[in-house]
């Protein structure tokens, strides 16, 4: 496969500047599309992007656009790092501009509310002439920024395009690792962020650190279970984007997925925490993965409790409860 020399970064948020910065390190040309004027303007006029990475001065080179078809036009391959959710709309809005074959990488983590589709499938539908790649694993876009040691995982089903990928955007701090499992690497990646809301609660509740281990433990092998019966490998989900990644998200409030359940955890109601601002991606795959569990015959009680704690149908006390008294079995059945 050719050398990906020209990237387009679709997303001006923290992860999208991120990634440019990944890119424009690994000595890429990187133009950058952001909705948002304002942010367009900070990059090329000041090299920072002060609204979602304060602090950080960019240290290598590349520009931002407006402009959607201009950033994708005659790019070599490009980083969708959209919200989840609008997924199928970014795909539609680029497909009469992307060129045949060219990789279209996910690098945002969910699961589709309205179908239930992992988004790859999601870029097959409405971008069939592209080439569907994911980028997943445990990284926040702060570390990634400031140039801290940092390994993800990029997957797409042709080899040599995972590694074209992983060689576009290796450098001394972010290390790529190259898979052929799609499916693994978003089951993973989704899945993490409702277990990670369900952590924070445990956290926020003051429920202790020996909670937390269990859940972050007994959630892997939800996800496990779960994947598998979806289609992903099992060394895929032990490997960054599985493991790797629950165990960062469970852990740390940066992430947004256990910052929201800190706060559930400490008493803010669940109406409050779904008002304004961007909301946690696990917050959408909850119901999604109990769907999906329903329809492949996996139990999946975490994920199951976490989804009736953000409809309002129990409590926290009432959940744990349920999670502490169901009937006793063995560990791997």
């Amino acid at each position: 496969m050719r050398r990906l020399q020209k990237i387009a970064v679709l997303g001006g948020g923290a992860w999208g500047t991120a990634l440019a910065l990944v890119a424009a390190r690994a000595g890429r040309d990187v133009l950058l599309w952001a909705r948002d004027a304002s942010t367009v303007t900070a990059i090329n006029e000041t090299r920072s992007n002060p609204s979602y990475l304060p602090g950080v001065t960019f240290d290598a080179p590349f520009q931002a656009t407006g402009d959607l078809g201009g950033a994708v036009s005659g790019c070599d391959a490009i980083l969708l790092v959209t919200p989840a959710q609008t997924t199928r709309e970014m795909a539609k809005a680029i497909s009469s501009t992307i060129e045949p074959g060219t990789p279209v990488v996910l690098c945002a983590k969910g699961i589709e509310r309205s179908t239930g589709a992992l988004l790859a499938d999601v870029l097959a539908d409405c971008l069939p002439q592209a080439t569907p790649a994911v980028l997943s694993g445990p990284s926040f876009a702060d570390d990634v920024a400031k140039k801290l040691p940092t390994a993800v995982t990029v997957a797409a089903s042709q080899g040599e395009v995972a590694d074209a990928l992983s060689a576009a955007l290796a450098s001394e701090s972010f290390r790529p690792y190259a898979s052929t499992d799609v499916a693994g690497v978003q089951i993973g990646g989704a899945l993490k962020n409702v277990l990670a809301i369900a952590c924070g609660a445990v956290v926020g509740r003051g429920w202790g650190a020996s909670a937390q281990a269990a859940l972050t433990a007994r959630g892997f092998r939800e996800m496990t279970l779960l994947g598998t019966a979806l289609g992903a490998r099992p060394d895929t989900l032990t490997g960054l984007s599985g493991l790797g990644d629950l165990v960062l998200t469970c852990s740390s409030a940066q992430s947004r997925n256990f910052a929201f359940g800190l706060a559930l955890g400490r008493g803010t109601p669940v109406k409050n925490l779904m008002s304004g601002g961007k909301l946690a991606e696990g917050i959408f795959t909850a119901s999604v993965a109990v769907d999906l569990g329903k329809r492949h015959a996996v139990d999946l009680p975490l994920s199951t409790a976490v989804d009736a704690v953000l409809r309002e149908k129990i409590d926290l006390d009432t959940a744990l409860a349920s999670l502490m008294t169901r009937p006793l079995k063995r560990e791997t059945d």
